[in-house]
């Protein structure tokens, strides 16, 4: 998890300026400009386990950081952000309600909490392949992010799984650091667009295994093996290989919300340019709206965005 708020016990307003529904990078951040505001916020986290920090053992590319563990790095955030006042729930959102002034948030335990602004921030969860060995190498060769930890597969050999935009931008982007990148795909032609397809064929450190799946995981403390099974002849093979990113989507945790404020067709928030929903005094940041780059600065950058509008809009 990002980081433990089960042992903080504190007392719990009836109403707050604003509310977060979760505690990533982009909650902690909005925490830490809303009470440098002067605004009282409650970050509400249900302590999701594979949180995008929790995927990257090292973080090098946050500034300030050049090597950082991802539990560290959240642990500060949250640190600054209680320093100044913030106040954390663990607890479980079910329900948010709209209103003109004001929306009220359900928690599980039937607890209603009331908020002049909310600002949702789920996050989204990269897909799983749910085959043997995930779990147990994931952070150990097998990645979910190739600008996170691509670099250190430097003159390594990896493969990306995949077939979509995503797949053949993080190949295009392992093609320059790896010694070579194979892309692992089910069909025989990638769903891509074509000025991305023409980069990827173009270039030499990327070969494929076409019609293919991973079976399973295989290795020892790292991992060491991928099992590709052919899905049209059924075939296996043993495949040596340094590192796998996988790259077939991301899940918004955004249920909750999907009847209240507009999302995309897979579900991603829809907002303007300062992060608000199409609910007057709900935003949707970080990796939860619909964006171009998900990554720990601009989540925080979203958080921060946030706060700054919706302090200028609901109570300067």
């Amino acid at each position: 998890m990002l980081f433990d708020l089960g042992s903080i016990s504190e007392r719990v307003a009836e109403r707050y300026d604003v509310i977060t529904v979760g505690g990533g990078p982009s909650a902690l951040a909005a925490a830490i400009y809303a009470k440098r505001m002067g605004l009282s916020i409650l970050v509400i986290e249900k302590a999701i386990e594979g949180g995008q920090l929790n995927l990257t053992t090292t973080i090098d590319n946050y500034p300030g950081f050049s090597n950082i563990r991802g539990e560290e790095l959240a642990a500060k955030m949250k640190d600054h952000a209680r320093q100044l006042g913030a106040e954390f729930l663990n607890g479980v959102v079910t329900k948010i309600e709209k209103h003109d002034e004001y929306h009220t948030i359900m928690l599980q335990d039937g607890k209603a909490i009331l908020a002049n602004v909310i600002l949702l921030a789920m996050g989204a969860n990269p897909k799983k392949l749910n085959v043997p060995g995930e779990k147990e190498f994931t952070a150990r060769g097998i990645s979910y992010c190739a600008t996170c930890d691509g670099y250190f597969f430097k003159d390594k050999h990896v493969m990306v799984i995949g077939g979509g935009d995503t797949a053949m931008n993080e190949a295009l982007h392992l093609s320059k650091i790896a010694k070579s990148v194979t892309v692992v795909h089910r069909r025989d032609k990638l769903r891509a667009v074509k000025a991305l397809q023409d980069k990827i064929f173009g270039n030499d450190a990327i070969s494929f295994e076409w019609n293919s799946i991973v079976d399973r995981f295989e290795g020892s403390s790292q991992l060491e093996f991928v099992v590709l099974k052919n899905v049209k002849t059924d075939e296996k093979k043993r495949v040596k290989t340094d590192g796998v990113f996988v790259a077939i989507g991301l899940s918004p945790n955004s249920d909750i919300v999907r009847n209240i404020v507009k999302t995309d067709e897979n579900g991603y928030i829809l907002t303007d340019e300062n992060t608000e929903t199409s609910v007057p005094r709900i935003y949707a940041v970080g990796d939860v709206r619909k964006k171009s780059l998900r990554q720990i600065v601009t989540a925080v950058a979203d958080g921060a965005l946030a706060i700054a509008n919706a302090f200028e809009k609901y109570f300067a």
